[in-house]
């Protein structure tokens, strides 16, 4: 039997809860996901929006909500009275309490993955929770230390070596070794999108990824050896390309993914070509998981406005990863 897919509802006082709200007033999903979070956030949203939502609020993974309602399982704090568009402790306790109950039910076997609704890491910091964002919470409380993010839409997929540091971290995180993870996580990602044989482009750290050592060796150190390594295990893997045109190859399809070496320089192309579609996968956990590529978007929260397109496409990715499984 295939379990379902996890959502939380992210930061309650963000547009987490209605497009979450959007997303399962849907007629045209092939299923719908358990949810994970206060019932009465997601009951505030779906009014605030003007949906029509039946709410069922169940004890244990194990039920089945009733016939046409969502079913709920109220993970953590009430979160309904939190300001909308303000960071609070309370909010950044209500969406820490969701994705951990969704990261239990993963590792039990009482869900395949978890789609996840954006986080504010200010709320988190109000909160005292240890971690960055969703990618560090998700690979500790799993117990795996070997994870990569991965940013896809319909023109671009990337994997980034370092995510949430500051730059001057981020420089001194690309080394061989971490290069080469990310090169086989880049790899790994693809084919589970139906990729069979992955063109894998890296890109250089440094402008023009070095220019023979004028500007910098870290490209041709760390970056080109990892590559070399890569390709001994048969993965089609070819750089240090420069970061300024490298995406713009695999946009017009010369390669399949491509590997980032720090946050912006993999985040700004994806984004910039729109948030609508656009799809963050965290890969190396032992179950699923995606999410909406954008924020808590506080200036728009509450007013009924907010786009479920990301994490729509989100939650066909997990669909899709899910059934035709990720090796």
């Amino acid at each position: 039997m295939t379990q379902p897919l996890g959502l939380t509802l992210g930061d309650p006082a963000g547009i987490g809860p209605e497009i979450c709200a959007r997303l399962l007033a849907r007629t045209d999903l092939p299923e719908r996901p358990l949810v994970l979070g206060d019932p009465l956030v997601l009951a505030r949203a779906a009014e605030q929006a003007g949906l029509s939502l039946r709410i069922d609020t169940l004890e244990t993974p194990a039920q089945a909500p009733e016939p046409g309602s969502v079913g709920v399982i109220a993970a953590g704090p009430e979160a309904a009275a939190v300001a909308i568009g303000q960071v609070s402790r309370r909010a950044g306790e209500a969406a820490y309490a969701a994705i951990h109950c969704g990261i239990d039910l993963c590792l039990s076997g009482w869900l395949s993955g978890l789609v996840t609704a954006p986080i504010h890491k200010e709320a988190f910091a109000a909160a005292q929770v240890p971690y960055l964002g969703h990618t560090e919470m998700l690979a500790d409380l799993s117990g795996e230390s070997d994870v990569a993010m991965m940013l896809a839409n319909r023109d671009i997929r990337t994997v980034l070596t370092s995510i949430h540091v500051p730059l001057s971290r981020a420089v001194e995180m690309v080394t061989r070794e971490a290069v080469l993870r990310t090169i086989r996580h880049a790899h790994r990602g693809a084919r589970a999108l139906g990729v069979a044989t992955p063109r894998v482009a890296v890109a250089g750290l440094n402008p023009h990824a070095g220019e023979g050592g004028l500007f910098g060796d870290e490209d041709a150190r760390e970056i080109a050896p990892a590559i070399d390594a890569a390709r001994r295990e048969g993965i089609d893997a070819s750089g240090p390309w420069p970061g300024d045109t490298v995406f713009m190859a695999a946009r017009t399809g010369e390669f399949d993914i491509v590997v980032a070496q720090y946050h912006d320089q993999g985040l700004i192309p994806v984004k910039y070509l729109g948030l609508a579609d656009g799809v963050n996968v965290t890969l190396g956990l032992p179950f699923i998981r995606t999410s909406p590529d954008h924020g808590t978007a506080f200036n728009i929260a509450g007013k009924g406005m907010a786009d479920p397109a990301s994490l729509l496409a989100a939650f066909r990715m997990a669909l899709q990863l899910r059934d035709q499984g990720v090796d």
